[in-house]
């Protein structure tokens, strides 16, 4: 029987849905299940990385979310920082590399500052890659992959997919193997869309803060007994 090592995606991300709705039916404050979701996301890159990822993704705000209230975006504001901030040094020490996908549009100073403090602490670690989704849309990555492109002097009919590939945030990254999104939602929400084109996708159908370990072995499980063909 193959190991978690062995079956798991190399590139694997997270859609981190159902927060708001894990705290409703308990009766809890919204902001109690955003909590809870960032215990779950820390929880999940640990064991997406022990059981063999190399990459892993996670849609922590998307550049829609700063519709919702006032309160509550502060409050995903202060919790996002606490990746870059106060639990950088544990993530460093497991060897865990930081890169940020999103852009400088609305952020803070303080966040930015923190953000590329945090990249380059990390750069050279080689446990796993983390790619924090943070203030991210895909359309507008693929929007600022164009404009590098034009800027570079290429002239349109000579611009190829490896073109755009090369200028997408952090191009090194490779394209996501499995998606995984919580709270049974069966959307992409303009998630990292150019690296999608191929990706397995698997809807599970507890809110995000329940979503645990062995909810993941099981996703790798299936995902291990899928063919990927990628149109062939």
């Amino acid at each position: 029987m193959a190991t978690m090592s062995e079956i798991a995606p190399n590139h694997l991300a997270f859609i981190l849905d159902g927060n708001r709705r894990w705290a409703k039916a308990r009766g809890l404050p919204t902001l109690f299940g955003h909590q809870r979701g960032y215990k779950t996301f820390l929880k999940m890159v640990d064991a997406s990385f022990e059981r063999g990822a190399k990459y892993v993704s996670a849609f922590i705000f998307s550049t829609e979310n700063w519709s919702r209230t006032r309160e509550e975006v502060d409050y995903l504001m202060d919790l996002a920082l606490q990746v870059f901030t106060k639990d950088l040094k544990s993530v460093h020490k497991k060897g865990i590399r930081i890169c940020w996908f999103g852009i400088k549009d609305k952020l803070s100073q303080k966040h930015l500052t923190a953000i590329a403090e945090a990249e380059e602490l990390t750069k050279d670690n080689t446990y796993g890659t983390l790619c924090v989704c943070f203030n991210y849309g895909g359309k507008q990555e693929i929007v600022d992959a164009t404009k590098k492109i034009v800027a570079s002097g290429i002239a349109a009919d000579k611009i190829t997919t490896e073109d755009i590939a090369k200028n997408l945030y952090h191009p090194e990254v490779p394209d996501v193997d499995l998606v995984v999104r919580t709270s049974d939602e069966h959307r992409i929400s303009n998630f990292l869309l150019w690296r999608l084109a191929y990706s397995e996708f698997m809807f599970v159908k507890k809110h995000w803060p329940s979503f645990s370990a062995k909810d993941l072995d099981k996703v790798l499980e299936e995902y291990s007994s899928r063919t990927r063909r990628f149109g062939k």
